[in-house]
This record gives C-alpha cells, sequence and structure tokens, in this order.
C-alpha cells in the first residue's frame, strides 16, 4: 500500500502549476521550515537513485486558522536549514502555539 504524500501545489505568474512533495519539516529559530522536492507522479518515471535530487526549502508560515503559505528564504539560510537537514540533527516534535 502506498505511503500518502504530502504535496503542495504552486501556481507561477503566468498560471502553471507546480506540484511539490514535502519531504519533511524542521523546526529553526521558531519557525516551521519544510524540504520540499518536485513531485513526479509516474511510478515508472524513477529516477536512478544515484542522482541527486533538487530541493527547496521555505517557510512554512500560518495563514487563517487552517492554511499555510510557503514562502521562499533567502540562499543563506537555505544552505544553513540543508546542512541541518542533513545532520538529521534537528527536532521531529512540531511547533506548539507560542500564544500561551
Amino acid at each position: 500500500m502506498d505511503e500518502e504524500r504530502d504535496l503542495v501545489v504552486f501556481e507561477d505568474d503566468a498560471g502553471n502549476e507546480l506540484t511539490m512533495e514535502v519531504l519533511d519539516y524542521l523546526a529553526y529559530e521558531g519557525k516551521e521550515y519544510a524540504l520540499l522536492t518536485e513531485y513526479v507522479e509516474d511510478k515508472d518515471d524513477k529516477r536512478d537513485e544515484n542522482e541527486p535530487i533538487e530541493v527547496f526549502i521555505m517557510e512554512v508560515v500560518p495563514v487563517g486558522e487552517d492554511q499555510e503559505e510557503f514562502v521562499p528564504v533567502d540562499d543563506a539560510l537555505a544552505e544553513k536549514l540543508i546542512k541541518i537537514f542533513e545532520s538529521n540533527e534537528f527536532d521531529d516534535e512540531p511547533l506548539e502555539d507560542e500564544e500561551k
């Protein structure tokens, strides 16, 4: 049975849709970030396991009560966060509301 994937659809300025898969989340300095890659729906279109995948880091910003917006981060922060993701030295616990 296939595992459920966390997919996010983005739309560019020309109205083209791009589906991204969230690989993981990270809480860092009081904010939440997501590690994403382009989603490939066709299972027959598998990539070589040794081929690196292109990843993107975005900040996850709450919008309203139950929606989120994904906002790109600058290159310096993205590099730092990718190193943290690669090291696996981060807390998997989700962020809690700080308004307590």
